[in-house]
């Protein structure tokens, strides 16, 4: 009784860990896919939130739309250049699938306004650096300019966390020989 008792435990242990594999292999594939890949099969119109994380994975995060919808943020990392928005209707049905860092939704972003309205226009930033002598936070976002060069877009917030300016950098692994 004690030894069988035991197999099950084990083999509770063996599936759980099977699992748990199973699992950072699917995370891990899904991280390697290409972009035009990660949404592969999902209809506008058609498909549900469970086929785009079934297909796409666990997004950044979920946020509410104004219309009784979601949008799911896929930034695409750690240094990648693109961002990808879900937005599920008040219908549970995919409304849009858009990369989200252009030059046309850089220039979306003006000054006044607040974290939370860029974080919902462009995603979770490469990289935020806080600058205590200007004193500015600033949200930087690697984006591919070209196809085949990538560059920097920096949204510079003021102390009560508003948009002051913007501004262009070159990518810092393109300098020096990378």
């Amino acid at each position: 009784m004690v030894l069988s008792s035991s197999i099950l435990d084990l083999q509770g242990c063996d599936q759980q860990g099977f699992e748990r594999a199973m699992k950072q292999l699917r995370d891990f594939w899904i991280a390697v896919k290409s972009d035009g890949w990660l949404f592969k099969g999902i209809e506008v119109g058609a498909s549900t939130e469970e086929d785009v994380r079934r297909r796409a994975g666990e997004p950044e995060s979920v946020r509410a739309t104004a219309h009784g919808g979601r949008r799911l943020e896929y930034p695409r990392g750690p240094e990648g250049g693109t961002t990808w928005m879900v937005t599920i209707g008040a219908d549970g049905r995919v409304a849009k699938v858009e990369q989200v860092l252009t030059a046309g939704n850089f220039a979306r972003v003006q000054p006044g306004m607040d974290r939370g309205a860029v974080r919902d226009l462009l995603g979770k930033p490469t990289r935020v650096q806080t600058f205590a002598l200007k004193p500015q936070e600033v949200w930087s976002y690697r984006w591919w300019e070209t196809r085949t060069e990538r560059g920097v877009f920096n949204v510079h917030f003021d102390p009560s966390g508003v948009v002051a300016t913007t501004s262009r950098s070159d990518d810092p692994s393109t300098r020096d020989g990378g």
